[in-house]
Parts: C-alpha cells; sequence; structure tokens
C-alpha cells in the first residue's frame, strides 16, 4: 500500500515540470508574439493631426482685429484682485478692439464656486462678452479650452493658470495673455501689444 503512494506522488512531480507547449516562457513563442505585435503595428493606422492653413511658420494669420480672448475662471479672479477692467485692459494691452469670449465651463466653475465669487460671476455675464456653448461632456475649463484653441487658432488665452499656459504653450500659433505687475501681458503675439 505504500508503495502505491509514493508512485503517485513521482508521477505528479513528473506531470508539474512539463512546460506547456505554448508557454510565453519558451524561446518560439516569443518570437511569434513579437511578430504579431509588429504586424499589428504595421496595420496601425497613423493620424497626423493637420496642421492649421492660418499658420505660417509660427505666425498664426488667423488672429486679426477684433482679437477674441477665451477667459479662464482665474483670471477674472485675478483681475478684480488687481483692480483691472477686462475689456479697457485688453484694449491697452493690444492696441485693438477686444471681444472677451466666456465659455458655458467656465461660467459653470464660477457658479460652483460659490458665493465668495459672485462679483466674478456677475463680471463674466457682463453683455459685452461672448458667451460661447460647449457641446462636449464634463465642465473641467481647462480641458475645454485647450480643445477650442487646437480646432479653431482664432483665439488669445487669458489665463493665470501655470498648468494651462504650459499647455497652451505646446500648441503652436495660440498666444497667451496673463497678469504682470498689475497690467495684461501678452506672449506669442508677433508685432503686437504694448511694450514690456
Amino acid at each position: 500500500m505504500g508503495t502505491s503512494k509514493a508512485r503517485k506522488t513521482r508521477k505528479f512531480a513528473q506531470v508539474k515540470k512539463m512546460l506547456n507547449p505554448k508557454d510565453i516562457r519558451l524561446k518560439e513563442n516569443q518570437a511569434k508574439q513579437q511578430k504579431k505585435e509588429e504586424e499589428a503595428k504595421e496595420k496601425a493606422v497613423r493620424r497626423i493631426p493637420q496642421v492649421a492653413s492660418s499658420l505660417f511658420l509660427a505666425h498664426n494669420t488667423a488672429l486679426v482685429p477684433p482679437y477674441r480672448v477665451l477667459i479662464d475662471t482665474n483670471f477674472i479672479n485675478f483681475s478684480l484682485q488687481n483692480k483691472l477692467d477686462l475689456v479697457a485692459g485688453m484694449m491697452d494691452c493690444l492696441y485693438a478692439k477686444c471681444i472677451p469670449c466666456v465659455t458655458d465651463c467656465v461660467m459653470a466653475e464660477l457658479e460652483k464656486l460659490g458665493h465668495r465669487y459672485r462679483v466674478a460671476l456677475r463680471v463674466a455675464r457682463d453683455p459685452r462678452f461672448e458667451r460661447l456653448k460647449c457641446s462636449h461632456t464634463g465642465t473641467y475649463a481647462d480641458d475645454c479650452l485647450v480643445q477650442r484653441v487646437t480646432a479653431h487658432k482664432c483665439y488669445i488665452v487669458a489665463t493665470c493658470d501655470r498648468e494651462l499656459r504650459r499647455r497652451i504653450r505646446q500648441i503652436p500659433g495660440v498666444p497667451l495673455m496673463y497678469i504682470v505687475k498689475r497690467r495684461y501681458a501678452i506672449e506669442r503675439l508677433p508685432d503686437q501689444g504694448a511694450p514690456m
């Protein structure tokens, strides 16, 4: 009786040592897997984003007065803190007529901020400001602004958010407006704007 038990154990150990012929650890299987991946890469369609026809090297020819300025939430707040009038300040900076544009996401963000930012919300509802409708889901203003300027390069983006400015700088032909020394400054708008 003791011998049959020993025999069974031995058989189990022998079976356990065998590798599945389809095991990825085998060299020929690794080679097959690599070949499959390379074929899939070749078949994959590469999409290269189309360059806007308005771009002449780094110069955006679509940016002409009256300038359309996309405003971020914090730009309105910082303008109020620095006692700057948005429309007059923009005109002083760009020496041209400006149309401040506020997206639905920015309005939603201001509404979410509550009672403390009621003055900013009142400024954003100014009839001189153009209201832009958002068709996407979610109300994250940064993604909304980046998406909009990537699709339509006819805007100047006004923001004091460093992270958003870093993201916008990666998009060619989109100028940035921000606050420096209690006045508006423009970046990446060739031969335009007040000297720094």
